[in-house]
């Protein structure tokens, strides 16, 4: 038996992304960020939402730049603490000892305790109500190579024990279930599935 709910954002897991955002050091602050995504391949565009109220809004909106930076299990209590408070009242790379790193393409900084750092470059801010959708491009990634296999060249970003969010919690990635197109790999081929 199922209930009806009023209407609401109940799609997740999401990913918990940290923000950067800033063109200088005196400007640089951090934002927790979970409604975000990818938005096409080609060109690689993304977004994220933001509540207009929010410290990081007008630096966004000013700079027209930020760098997503993927979370982790190791990063989840500087996650939380970065969605909780302001960058009005806190430096917030000092008080959580997150790294500033220089980006290759845009001003904002990327945090290097990030697995991955995604630069973007913001084509288009949307108005939707709580918050604005600002559309960008991918303009450079940075991966840090303690990822990467020497043996295979695979960046295994499972090994980063990434974090999401779910309705109000955060998670660790569970076990691998499958591949992308395991289901139709030619028969003979190692399973890579398991329901145990």
């Amino acid at each position: 038996m199922k209930h009806n709910w009023k209407p609401g954002t109940m799609i997740y897991p999401l990913p918990a992304v940290l923000v950067s955002c800033g063109s200088s050091p005196e400007e640089y602050n951090i934002l927790t960020v979970a409604w975000t995504g990818t938005l096409c391949t080609n060109p690689p565009l993304c977004y994220v939402s933001v509540r207009p109220e929010r410290h990081s809004y007008d630096i966004l909106r000013r700079n027209m730049e930020f760098v997503i930076n993927l979370t982790t299990e190791e990063l989840a209590f500087a996650t939380d603490w970065c969605g909780v408070r302001s960058g009005k009242d806190y430096n917030k790379f000092e008080e959580m000892r997150l790294t500033p790193g220089k980006a290759e393409v845009v001003a904002a900084p990327i945090i290097e305790e990030s697995p991955v750092c995604i630069e973007c470059r913001v084509k288009e801010i949307v108005p939707l109500g709580s918050h604005d959708m600002f559309v960008a491009e991918v303009v450079n990634v940075q991966a840090d190579d303690r990822y990467l296999n020497p043996e295979t060249g695979k960046f295994e970003l499972d090994l980063a024990r990434l974090l999401v969010y779910a309705h109000g919690e955060y998670f660790g990635l569970g076990r691998k279930v499958g591949t992308f197109g395991w289901t139709v790999k030619k028969k003979g081929k190692k399973k890579e599935f398991d329901f145990k």
